[in-house]
């Protein structure tokens, strides 16, 4: 009796959660590869349900449904060595919608963006909404967001835990320092690649009358607002897409015109500044260095906007294709910002064809469907290192080493701007890969690789979490991949959808 009511309530707990996302019970048995029978039977507590099967409805629904002990960690099984095909849609950009998510704080009326990338960062930030009192609703299975702010946010009852685990949260600057005199912010989390210097971002508000004090013996910022017009040209230190998103959204609520030099163009930055084009704000130059802002005193309208597609992403499922010597196409790929990456394999080799162009539902930015061929890889000519648009994608450099490993011959991969990434680098040995790292920056790959199967666990870093994950994909035989947070953390059921392409990946929990 008591084994049934456990069950109905886990049931009815399960139903809720659905529900609150706007599944039917044959959606949710779709994306877990059962019968609605089943999910009906779960629902209602007629149907004996194990811990595995727990785990993998709380991943479909991304809750905690039951909650066994802190230490259980998502993995994964992948039976490499198997050829993908098919074609796969990009999804929308994870770095556009958290820049967007924090633009929308300068919004006083409602927000709805249409399909957000549903990850773990977008998650942290939505929880650090939730506290601060914004009230968000997922809208349908589309992942169209509805963001609706109070008058005035409580920003004393900011959820720490779920900022500390976020680099984004940095990006709360820029929108409120115009809004508030007096704040404090936790210190930003993310990936551990290494330190990543705040002082571009603090040299450059400081041009609106923001100060910024690191408080002894705490682990936040403290921050006190005068505000005035920047006197100049604000000439950013650092062409950095977070820094200039920060700068762009402070001079949105400068009344008055901001000129930015050194401006990142990347992709983030342009979709941010689209969005602030909806909320009337005017801005010239998107897409170059140079930045002509002309700020309102206030925003207060009803808009819609569509975020645009994932570059990285897209290097994602083209790396996975490349790795196991496939023939897919990848649609909706953002072609401004994958030109010199193209260039860069076919000048090793890759065979590839191009679709006509055509726009993204944001109307600016530019789509191609790219279809990759069996290809006989050599080594690039001269070493691969990344740029600031319009150059390599930082990014993505990770997944042409990863890549160069499968190419005859030696390749320097130079990964100047993180203090350590190219270390992850040599996790690839335990995977059979010819790794020589030089420094904290250089490596040099050797290739062709006869992979072999491995039990890892995940490095602590997005980009090098899924090079191991896509080198697992290539070698036969099962692999382990262990405590995946940091994948979740910048990719959508990607398992899954590597999954539709034809690879062998099954997560698991251990208990």
């Amino acid at each position: 009796m008591e084994k049934e009511l456990y069950r109905e309530k886990i049931g009815k707990l399960i139903a809720e959660l659905r529900t609150n996302h706007c599944l039917t019970q044959a959606e949710l048995a779709k994306k877990l590869g059962t019968s609605q029978s089943a999910i009906n039977r779960i629902e209602k507590g007629t149907q004996n349900i194990s811990i595995e099967i727990i785990a993998r409805i709380s991943d479909a629904l991304n809750a905690e449904i039951l909650s066994v002990n802190k230490e259980s960690k998502l993995n994964l099984r992948i039976h490499g060595g198997r050829q993908l095909s098919g074609e796969i849609r990009v999804k929308t950009s994870k770095n556009s919608s958290l820049g967007v998510l924090c633009a929308s704080l300068m919004n006083k009326g409602k927000t709805t963006l249409r399909r957000v990338a549903r990850i773990e960062e977008v998650n942290r930030i939505l929880e650090v909404f939730e506290s601060i009192g914004v009230r968000y609703r997922w809208l349908n299975t589309e992942n169209d967001l509805e963001i609706d702010p109070p008058k005035r946010l409580s920003l004393d009852k900011m959820d720490v835990d779920a900022a500390k685990k976020t680099r984004t949260i940095l990006m709360f600057l820029g929108p409120l320092l115009h809004q508030y005199k007096e704040f404090r912010l936790p210190f930003a989390g993310g990936c551990n690649i290494g330190k990543r210097t705040v002082e571009p971002h603090l040299v450059g508000l400081s041009r609106f009358g923001m100060s910024v004090e690191a408080a002894q013996n705490t682990d936040y910022y403290q921050v006190h607002v005068e505000p005035r017009q920047p006197d100049g040209t604000i000439v950013l230190t650092e062409r950095g897409d977070t820094t200039t998103e920060n700068i762009v959204m402070a001079a949105a609520l400068n009344d008055g015109e901001t000129i930015i030099r050194n401006a990142s163009p990347n992709y983030m930055v342009q979709d941010v500044c689209f969005f602030l084009q909806k909320l009337g704000v005017k801005i010239e130059g998107i897409g170059t260095t140079i930045l002509k802002i002309h700020g309102v005193k206030e925003i207060n309208r009803n808009v819609e906007y569509f975020v645009s597609e994932d570059p990285i992403e897209a290097m994602s499922f083209l790396a996975a294709g490349i790795m196991t010597d496939s023939e897919i196409t990848v649609r909706r790929a953002p072609i401004e910002f994958l030109e010199l990456e193209l260039a860069t394999l076919r000048g090793m080799g890759l065979n590839l064809e191009l679709s006509p162009e055509y726009f993204s539902q944001n109307e600016k930015t530019r789509l191609v469907d790219i279809t990759i061929k069996k290809s006989e890889l050599t080594a690039a000519s001269d070493k691969i290192h990344a740029l600031p648009f319009p150059g390599i994608n930082m990014d993505n450099l990770p997944f042409l080493g990863l890549i160069a490993t499968m190419a005859e011959g030696r390749t320097l991969i130079h990964d100047w701007s993180y203090e350590n990434r190219a270390i992850y680098f040599t996790e690839l040995t335990k995977l059979n890969a010819q790794v020589e790292l030089v420094d904290p920056h250089r490596v040099y790959l050797t290739g062709p690789t006869h992979w072999r199967p491995a039990d890892m666990v995940a490095p602590p870093a997005l980009r090098p979490s899924v090079v191991v994950l896509l080198a697992m994909l290539a070698a036969p035989g099962t692999s382990i991949l262990r405590d995946v947070y940091n994948i979740n953390r910048g990719y959508e059921d990607f398992y899954k959808r590597l999954n539709s392409l034809g690879a062998h990946i099954e997560t698991f929990r251990e208990i």
